[in-house]
């Protein structure tokens, strides 16, 4: 039964998480989703492949996002209209003890999609994270005084592959057009990144494990499930940078990150190279962080000033999973710099 009681305590932890960050809907579903599995309901069916793992491990792999994102996406589709009407839209906040009541008697019926849903780890692709890693990258620009080459690895669908594209409000500053159709808003404080420079872009790359193929209209709603459903402004926001995406043909190559570092990233004299990544480090292997951090370290023994090598890292430190920090470290030199403490999606950003 300790396996249950990690697995409830992380539900409502979750919940926790969820209406902390602006979540009444996921945090009311995901606390009802905790009260069923402590009744031994249909709940512990599809956490099964977590009875027996840690409180780490549950964490690590993100449990109780991905249960509460399975149903989210059940109720996107034509399939189950009652439920979708029970969900927020159009504004309105939708009724979460309904549509827990609808959606735990649908499990039986659904429980191939549910599960297969929960395979996966979450891919939000949030949209807002280049609110914060734009100021890594004007760094870099500012530092080296050279055009970027950004290469970004867990990139989902690649929707911060266009992160010079947007329009970014940093609390009372901005940076990037005034007619870009994707607005970043971030509540800032602290100091500003470098906004007066502006890094011209001459390659741009991005690979996933399994990336999201946005002219796919099931894995376009997969993606989507992964926003939570009351937060509209999030969604509106991601629409806009999936049709930025699709107008622009962004691609995410499919392959394994420590494979694609070592044969896709390479130094280039007159460019600065930067590889970059949010909230991904805690998803890979053991082993393929370790190649990564090998096959980095070779990139870095390679760089001069002519062509230097940058690692922009959004991620929160293995101790402390609710925290996110924005670290950077350029070579030559390879000193490492702490940017900022962030909102994991973004949303706030405190600069040092």
């Amino acid at each position: 039964m300790n396996a249950d009681h990690d697995l409830v305590h992380a539900l409502r932890l979750q919940a926790e998480v969820c209406r902390e960050f602006g979540s009444a809907f996921n945090g009311a579903m995901l606390a009802h989703m905790a009260d069923d599995l402590e009744a031994g309901g249909p709940v512990a069916e599809l956490l099964a492949p977590w009875r027996g793992a840690s409180r780490q491990k549950i964490l690590h792999d993100a449990a109780p996002i991905r249960l509460v994102n399975a149903f989210t996406y059940l109720a996107m589709g034509d399939e189950t209209p009652e439920l979708s009407s029970a969900y927020p839209r159009d504004g309105a906040p939708g009724d979460p003890a309904t549509a827990w009541r609808l959606a735990r008697a649908l499990v039986s019926e659904h429980r191939a999609a549910l599960t297969a849903f929960m395979t996966h780890e979450p891919q939000t692709n949030e949209v807002r994270r280049s609110g914060v890693l734009l100021g890594g990258f004007l760094t870099v620009a500012q530092a080296t005084g050279l055009p970027l080459r950004t290469f970004e690895i867990g990139a989902s669908a690649g929707l911060n592959v266009l992160w010079d594209r947007f329009r970014y409000r940093l609390g009372e500053a901005s940076w990037g057009d005034p007619a870009a159709a994707v607005v970043i808003p971030v509540d800032w404080s602290g100091p500003l990144p470098p906004l007066d420079v502006q890094p011209r872009v001459i390659a741009r790359a991005a690979c996933d494990r399994r990336p999201t193929d946005l002219a796919d209209l099931a894995q376009r709603r997969r993606l989507l499930a992964c926003v939570w459903p009351d937060q509209f402004d999030r969604l509106a926001r991601s629409r806009a940078a999936i049709d930025l995406a699709l107008a622009e043909g962004v691609v995410v190559e499919a392959a394994d990150a420590m494979d694609w570092v070592r044969t896709r990233v390479r130094l280039q004299d007159g460019a600065a190279m930067v590889l970059y990544h949010s909230i991904v480090w805690q998803y890979p292997p053991q082993a393929t962080r370790d190649g990564l951090e090998l096959a980095i370290a070779e990139l870095a023994a390679q760089a001069t000033v002519r062509s230097p090598f940058a690692w922009l890292r959004m991620e929160p430190p293995a101790d402390n999973l609710a925290m996110v920090r924005l670290d950077l470290t350029i070579w030559p030199g390879g000193e490492s710099r702490r940017l900022a403490e962030v909102h994991p999606h973004g949303a706030w950003v405190r600069w040092f």
